[in-house]
């Protein structure tokens, strides 16, 4: 029973991906979530979301996991901001998050806390950063790009490695997360039917992409 259940459970597969751009960051992900990686549950689940008005936030794993995460992190911070009389720095955020993901695993549960998390903001001077959090609880800066530990991460990064260079505008940023996503999209059964992609620079935080796939059937002879 404990095995079927842990099967079923409704999980993101998922594709991700955060660039940094010599301007500020974009993240991207798809909006399908699956059961059991077998059934699609939801076609317009939106995986990447502004927490606030400077943190940026996306999640693959357990749906319910990542809920939790983002409810427990906006009121942290909150708390954070109110005690210290100042702004938390987005590496103090994705800290917060690790914390929070290190102690959910190591808790006696019968379905263990899965979630793998990218966190992107923008610090009071106006540097933009991004950090992935594994599901164990550990954090790294991400330099260039990164898809943690989404389904599609081995198509997503295959692709980066080749397409990405140092120093990308905003806008060709975009360009490459968009095509990373369609990518994983294509060969991964997890991930698709549709895109969201976040922007973070000095002009703050931009929902600058929203699609959703349309399917159309052709007659072929």
């Amino acid at each position: 029973m404990d095995a079927d259940l842990k099967k079923n459970i409704l999980t993101t597969g998922t594709s991700l991906v955060g660039i940094v751009c010599k301007d500020g960051i974009v993240m991207a992900g798809d909006r399908k979530t699956t059961a059991g990686g077998q059934i699609v549950m939801n076609k317009n689940k939106q995986k990447v979301c502004q927490l606030n008005d400077y943190l940026v936030i996306s999640g693959t794993g357990t749906s319910s996991d990542i809920d939790l995460a983002k409810k427990l992190i906006t009121a942290q911070l909150k708390l954070k901001e109110l005690k210290d009389k100042k702004r938390p720095t987005i590496k103090e955020a994705a800290n917060m998050i690790a914390m929070t993901s290190y102690r959910n695993i190591r808790q006696p549960s019968m379905i263990p806390f899965m979630a793998g998390l990218m966190v992107g903001g923008l610090n009071e001077n106006n540097e933009a950063e991004l950090y992935s959090v594994e599901p164990a609880g550990s954090v790294m800066r991400v330099e260039d790009f990164d898809a943690n530990f989404s389904s599609g991460m081995p198509y997503i990064l295959g692709m980066l490695e080749r397409t990405f260079k140092e120093n990308l505008t905003i806008e060709e940023g975009i360009e490459l997360a968009i095509g990373a996503i369609k990518a994983s999209s294509e060969r991964d059964t997890a991930s698709g039917h549709g895109i969201d992609v976040f922007t973070i620079t000095k002009d703050g935080i931009k929902h600058v992409s929203k699609q959703k796939l349309e399917k159309v059937y052709t007659e072929h002879n």
